[in-house]
């Protein structure tokens, strides 16, 4: 029986990632110190992994994650006051599919999808 998911991701550098997700999303780290290589972060009910990857090129990075977001207004509104860049080709708007949704691409280029169902 699965119970949860843990995506795991590339980061090139551990404290961007850190920054990144802790200080401009909201995310607490796990063990943060424990492990020079990994991270992992925790929000609410959702738990990302990042694995040490220094030689990756970002432009050729397709990690990609979809978040499903209760109070998806609010959420967006927060990280617009915390200066978190939206990507440029994913406000947040109503898809043709009923699901509000928006993305960022963190420091890896790893794009995040955050989408709430209407």
């Amino acid at each position: 029986m699965l119970t949860q998911v843990h995506p795991k991701l590339p980061m090139r550098n551990k404290q961007i990632t850190w920054q990144y997700y802790v200080q401009q999303l909201g995310f607490t780290a796990l063990d943060a110190d424990e492990y020079p290589e990994y991270l992992m972060v925790t929000k609410d009910a959702v738990e990302l992994h990042f694995f040490l990857f220094e030689n990756l090129n970002p432009a050729e990075n397709y990690g990609q994650i979809y978040l499903r977001v209760k109070g998806i207004e609010t959420w967006y509104q927060y990280l617009q006051s915390k200066h978190v860049a939206i990507h440029p080709n994913a406000p947040l708007q109503l898809k043709p599919w009923g699901v509000w949704e928006f993305s960022l691409l963190d420091p890896d280029n790893n794009l995040l999808t955050f989408g709430e169902a209407f």
